[in-house]
């Protein structure tokens, strides 16, 4: 077995950037899940990683050779309020990792025990938000969202205080980078301009080199990121996820989608949903996802300002001016990358005048009607321009069908002036609109069978189901069915 390639370039960037912390062994820890494809993906599969030391290190009980564990330093607006000191309280890098194909990880434990930013917490995790976000994200990942992904997954064999005791669990998390908006607001908070600048260097090394020629790299860096993170919320945003939590803390620098506590994909369409227990004044709702990106990328390019006054010879006034233009780019990409994202889901081939309106009629026919939203999309995928006789399956998700055939009337028109080709359209939305996703009450079911009963079962055949989302798997129509009404999960939770 060969040793993991660590190369720790983040503990390289200085002392203040982060703690060394080693994680807390564990009682008995034992295996749930291990992430063969990305193992291989990552050139890990002949690793001591995929051996019987694997569990071990996924425990936090063995530190594998060449990692340097530690728990990084940042801040962060949480729910608009600053916190000048977070950092990771349950989680500790254990270092750097190149892929065969040259690309840089992240490779981290969550819920590994107590690190300097612990505060009260006692570092660990409860079974269940382990069993959920290794769901979720790798769920995520087969949906073509940018993620972090989950490589493992175990017990402890140990108990956490939490309403109850609740068995533990540890996930190992992959990331192309776990630097976020509030790792530069930590430092910009301190006036460590020097930091900053490492800080950004780092990210412009690991995942915006194409920024380096540019005749301002830093200002093209934040463009980039602005890029990226409107991007990412467009994606959640059609597929009916919501993030809960999008704290400055929570928000990656590398555009992935980071940090699955309270999280959840809509059953039902509802433009203002929120599930997430703690967000009392809907702040994260998945109609501000979008604005709230926004409000995040602004704390970003506060701390950007300095960098971008030295670079460019202007004082602080002019460095305002140039990061305001950057973020006055945010909301036209974000609605550029909404609306060709909405255009594939309804089979739009081409631009139009009309097309938002169009989309957007049919959203508040669901809400309205309390139509189910991933399988209005999937059902509306099946269609033919002509034959009405398919609108069964469709019209049965909405209270008053009716309202749902007179906007197919005007959907057909539109498919019409393109010349759509039923086959060929058809395929093309069945590739983007999925037959399954990470349902909240499926996610409830795994992780009710393993903390209350052992039974990891659940948990496997759903995460099973979710690697082919966009696939009608023989037998797996349970999974694709919205909960019946005792079944709703009316709010989800941190996990902390």
């Amino acid at each position: 077995m060969k040793k993991i390639p660590f190369n720790n370039r983040y503990a390289n960037l200085g002392k203040e950037f982060y703690v060394s912390t080693h994680p807390s062994s564990v009682a008995n820890p034992e295996l749930i899940a291990f992430n063969e494809d990305l193992a291989v993906e990552l050139g890990l599969s002949d690793t001591t990683l995929n051996s019987p030391d694997g569990t071990a290190i996924f425990a936090g009980n063995l530190i594998p050779d060449g990692a340097e564990p530690l728990a990084v330093a940042y801040s962060g607006h949480q729910f608009g309020y600053f916190s000048p000191q977070l950092g990771d309280g349950r989680a500790i890098l254990l270092g750097e990792i190149d892929s065969p194909d040259g690309q840089s990880f992240d490779m981290q434990l969550k819920g590994s025990g107590r690190t300097f930013y612990s505060r009260n917490g006692d570092g660990r995790s409860a079974l269940g938000p382990v069993l959920r976000e290794y769901l979720v994200s790798e769920a995520m990942a087969k949906l073509g969202v940018p993620t972090t992904r989950a490589l493992a997954a175990v017990t402890t064999g140990e108990q956490v205080a939490r309403e109850r005791m609740i068995p533990g669990g540890i996930i190992t998390r992959i990331a192309t980078s776990f630097v976020r908006v509030g790792t530069f607001e930590y430092f910009a908070s301190r006036r460590d301009v020097d930091a900053i600048k490492k800080l950004a260097d780092y990210m412009i090394e690991r995942r915006y080199s194409h920024v380096r020629e540019a005749k301002h790299p830093y200002a093209a860096l934040l463009e980039s990121i602005i890029d990226r993170q409107a991007n990412l919320i467009a994606r959640w945003m059609r597929f009916g996820f919501i993030h809960g939590v999008m704290n400055t803390d929570n928000m990656s620098i590398a555009g992935e989608t980071i940090d699955y506590g309270p999280c959840a994909f809509m059953d039902d369409y509802v433009h203002d949903r929120v599930l997430s227990s703690i967000d009392e004044g809907k702040r994260y709702a998945y109609s501000n996802q979008a604005s709230i990106g926004l409000w995040n990328l602004t704390r970003l390019a506060e701390s950007f300002i300095p960098l971008l006054a030295e670079e460019s010879a202007i004082d602080t006034e002019a460095a305002v001016e140039i990061a305001k233009d950057a973020l006055n780019k945010y909301i036209a990409l974000y609605e550029q990358y909404w609306l060709a994202g909405m255009r594939d889901k309804t089979g739009l081939l081409s631009e139009q005048v009309g097309d938002k309106e169009l989309i957007e009629e049919l959203l508040s026919i669901m809400e309205t009607n309390g139509a189910d939203f991933t399988l209005t999309f999937y059902y509306l995928s099946q269609l033919g321009i002509d034959l009405l006789t398919e609108d069964s399956r469709i019209r049965v998700l909405f209270r008053e069908p009716e309202q749902f055939d007179a906007w197919a009337i005007k959907w057909r028109e539109r498919l019409k002036q393109e010349e759509s080709v039923d086959e060929t359209r058809q395929a093309k939305m069945q590739a983007v609109n999925p037959v399954y996703i990470p349902r909240n009450h499926q996610i409830e079911a795994a992780i009710r069978a393993a903390e209350d009963h052992g039974d990891f079962s659940v948990f496997h055949n759903l995460h099973e189901v979710l690697q082919s989302p966009y696939v009608l798997q023989e037998g797996k129509e349970n999974y694709m069915l919205p909960p019946e009404p005792h079944e709703v999960v009316q709010q989800t939770f941190c996990g902390t």
